[in-house]
């Protein structure tokens, strides 16, 4: 997709153990599972302005106030996961002291790829919009801009803050910095608590 400024829509959970079909109809790509649509994304405007920047002293602080959820579900999540083969991000973020809601991580990626900062952006949400961690809410849509992917090896910091509710609807925003505070990459996103 040649947007700038993409919206994602989860219809089902990704399958992981098989290929996916992809058909694209103008602006619009959807993900197809034989004929189920898994996902679909298109052109969209993220309408969102980030936090300011947090250190990567206070994000490794904040990291230490990580809260693990109790669902086994999500254990092995490439995103926030304890993967035993160590092929994950390992991105848990926890509250910055006097900038609650905000929750922050630092992050060093092991490689340079656009996918992996739209991953990197995507569970730390979880955590800020008060959910007890991961597993008790499933991602329902995620509105990204990536503005530039990190080099493997630069320092990032990863933030993630609520931004409000809609019945079982949770709101919330995500931003990934590098070090100096440049911005790299901005979302707003959609957390379901399933029923």
């Amino acid at each position: 997709m040649e947007a700038d400024e993409v919206e994602v829509t989860l219809r089902l959970p990704p399958p992981l153990e098989r290929p996916l079909g992809v058909r694209r109809n103008e602006d619009v790509v959807v993900l197809l599972d034989g004929d189920a649509v898994v996902a679909e994304a298109r052109p969209a405007a993220v309408g969102l302005e980030p936090p300011l920047a947090v250190s990567v002293n206070d994000a490794e602080a904040a990291r230490e106030r990580h809260v693990r959820g109790s669902s086994p579900e999500f254990r092995e999540c490439f995103v926030c996961g304890d993967r035993s083969n160590g092929d994950g991000l390992a991105i848990r973020v926890g509250a910055v002291l006097g900038r609650e809601p905000l929750h922050a991580a630092p992050w060093t990626p092991g490689e340079s790829a656009f996918e992996i900062v739209w991953a990197a952006i995507d569970c730390p949400g979880a955590y800020s919009v008060g959910a007890e961690g991961r597993g008790e809410v499933v991602l329902g849509r995620m509105t990204a801009r990536v503005l530039r992917v990190p080099d493997a090896g630069e320092a990032c910091v990863v933030t993630a803050w609520p931004l409000g509710e809609d019945g079982r609807k949770l709101l919330a925003g995500t931003a990934l910095f590098v070090e100096d505070g440049e911005l790299l990459a901005l979302a707003r996103q959609v957390w379901i608590m399933p029923r």
